[in-house]
């Protein structure tokens, strides 16, 4: 998609942030980044009218005025910066590493290409500091980061007054790969390999991103099937995604029936991405110019395994939706305000349950949407219950959306011959509905045409906050339930 950059020095951007991210503007954050540690690279979006603009400040001395003071949603991002650049944020409230672990040399600046001031002191200790709780009969409850089954790592620090959650810090980057530094490293012909494998289960979303992003500094379109085909896929991806969310949430809550029939019934899911890419987790099937072939017999095949996939979902989640014992131990646990997700920039279900109106399909160019995007599904309670029917609600539009793009998908080209290099100094930006959200890739090319930085922001970046804030005054034992209604990604945070 199209992206308008601005110069802007620091002064003018403090200036500009607070009115136009405040809380009345039709405005977001999508990203906060460095291109090569010498300046911020703001990334704003305009849902209302699909645009985006991208403000780049030079920095002075290595350091800004932090905007989280004013702006909560910048807070992990301006960690994000220090661990990966070596850029300050002054004054920033809870100013420590983010995804950067104790193992690593004090002045590690991996994604930095230009040297640091000859005057840089790095202020913080390698070594971790947990927030402390302190009082008569509080505790700490440490868990992880190493966790049962196959779950992946990631530390919760509980604060606890009896069995009540007084406050919860999350640590993660234990499956911090270098993503990002290795997207610059690739032929940009072969980076859709690694751009897919940023987190396995939004294989999918991830390449649609990066073809976008690329796409869009060739300034090329794909063929009409191409898009049809992509969009199935990504709404595929989603369907396959939120069944078996809906299935954890019977796990547990106890409710083993549940569980079993949607663990089944995901596979039915996952079958239907075999059959348009040939892989079970869409591995391999949208990549820069267009996708994989697929052929009309495959594409009835999955109309035919959609509507008996509707069909089997029907009684299952209408036992889950009437069972009384479900709905009380969902009903106001785990709750979100509307006003802290708007602040905290929440996105995907976490912000539709919470009653907030934003899905990207409706917004920005992806595939065939917003041009057959579905209504948005959204509640009001911002709790565990709410979030579940939101995903329920969602999993009946996905189904009617795969449906629509299948009953209209053309007949034409798989793919277009792309240009042998990308031009230098552009810029592209491919924005996409992930099934937790919002998902960014953000592009730069230097002089020769090389990908010089790379950009990931996924939703769970955003919204592993939550549940920090979600799950304060409530007990111990409500965590994992509410854990697995927000259902984030570890490897997608710490790429």
């Amino acid at each position: 998609m199209k992206i308008e950059r601005i110069e802007m020095s620091l002064s003018e951007l403090h200036e500009k942030l607070p009115h136009t991210l405040g809380k009345n503007s039709e405005n977001r954050l999508g990203l906060l980044t460095s291109i090569d540690g010498g300046q911020l690279a703001t990334l704003l979006l305009n849902p209302k009218d699909g645009t985006a603009g991208l403000l780049v400040s030079p920095l002075e001395n290595n350091s800004y005025r932090s905007f989280t003071p004013q702006l909560a949603q910048f807070h992990w991002f301006e960690r994000a910066l220090f661990d990966f650049f070596g850029i300050v944020a002054d004054g920033h409230p809870r100013f420590k590493h983010l995804l950067l672990h104790d193992q690593y040399e004090g002045d590690f600046f991996p994604l930095r290409k230009i040297a640091l001031p000859a005057n840089f002191q790095n202020v913080l200790p390698r070594r971790y500091e947990f927030f402390e709780v302190k009082g008569e009969g509080v505790y700490e409850l440490p868990v992880g980061p190493i966790h049962a089954g196959v779950i992946e790592p990631g530390h919760f620090r509980f604060s606890c007054f009896g069995e009540t959650i007084v406050n919860l810090e999350i640590r993660l980057g234990w499956v911090h790969r270098g993503v990002e530094k290795r997207l610059t490293e690739v032929p940009w012909q072969k980076a859709h390999f690694v751009a897919e494998a940023a987190a396995s289960d939004t294989a999918c979303a991830n390449a649609f991103a990066h073809a976008i992003a690329i796409e869009s500094i060739l300034e090329v379109k794909v063929s009409e099937r191409a898009q049809y085909l992509r969009t199935i896929a990504l709404e595929i991806e989603r369907l396959a995604m939120h069944v078996i969310d809906v299935g954890g949430i019977g796990t547990d809550i106890g409710l083993l029936g549940i569980s079993s029939a949607m663990g089944r019934l995901r596979g039915k899911a996952l079958a239907l991405a075999d059959l348009i890419s040939g892989s079970r987790f869409l591995r391999g099937f949208i990549f820069p110019g267009g996708v994989r072939p697929v052929s009309e017999r495959k594409l009835s095949e999955i109309k035919a395994g959609v509507i008996g996939l509707r069909k089997d979902l029907a009684p299952v989640i209408q036992i889950l939706s009437e069972n009384q014992m479900a709905t009380e131990r969902m009903k106001d646990i785990g709750r979100l305000s509307r006003s802290l997700a708007q602040e905290f920039g929440m996105v995907g279900i976490l912000a539709r349950a919470c009653g907030i109106e934003y899905d990207s399909r409706q917004c920005f160019e992806q595939g065939k949407f917003p041009e057959l995007a579905p209504p948005i599904t959204t509640e009001l309670g911002g709790d565990i219950l709410a979030r579940t029917r939101v995903r329920i609600g969602e999993i009946a539009t996905t189904l009617d959306t795969i449906e629509k793009l299948l009953d209209g998908c053309p007949h034409g080209e798989d793919k277009i011959t792309l240009p042998a290099s990308l031009p230098a100094n552009a810029t592209g930006l491919g924005i996409v509905e992930a099934t937790r959200g919002e998902l960014i890739h953000l592009i730069f090319t230097d002089e020769a045409g090389k990908i010089c930085r790379y950009s990931i922001k996924d939703p769970s970046f955003e919204n592993w906050t939550a549940i920090s804030i979600a799950i304060r005054e409530n007990l111990i034992a409500d965590f994992p339930l509410c854990n697995k209604s927000m259902a984030l990604s570890y490897s997608g945070n710490d790429l």
